[in-house]
């Protein structure tokens, strides 16, 4: 089993969850569970990678610190952060896997 293809749904549903919790009011929220997810899930992507050696790019995304700011537009922008990182993560992943089943 391809453990990216199960990384990949579950940064997805990441960005879901964090749409819906940003949107239900202006700062009435931690990012902190958003943090630590995402940077279990890269952690885990590193890690998969390091055993094949296939791909550095890998190595240009670094665990994210976790900070909870109280100030809505800081967290906004940790949000917008965590977005930008996962969804190049998922580009990333999405991609590898589509070249190793070219491989095929």
């Amino acid at each position: 089993m391809n453990e990216l293809k199960i990384i990949v749904p579950m940064l997805k549903q990441l960005l879901k969850e964090m749409e819906i919790v940003s949107s239900q009011g202006s700062g009435y929220y931690t990012c902190v569970p958003f943090l630590r997810r995402y940077n279990k899930l890269l952690q885990e992507a590193q890690r998969i990678f390091s055993q094949s050696n296939t791909v550095s790019v890998i190595n240009t995304f670094e665990v994210l610190p976790e900070t909870d700011p109280k100030d809505p537009s800081e967290k906004s922008k940790v949000l917008l952060s965590i977005r930008v990182e996962t969804s190049q993560l998922i580009t990333l992943l999405e991609t590898v896997i589509q070249q190793e089943e070219n491989k095929k």
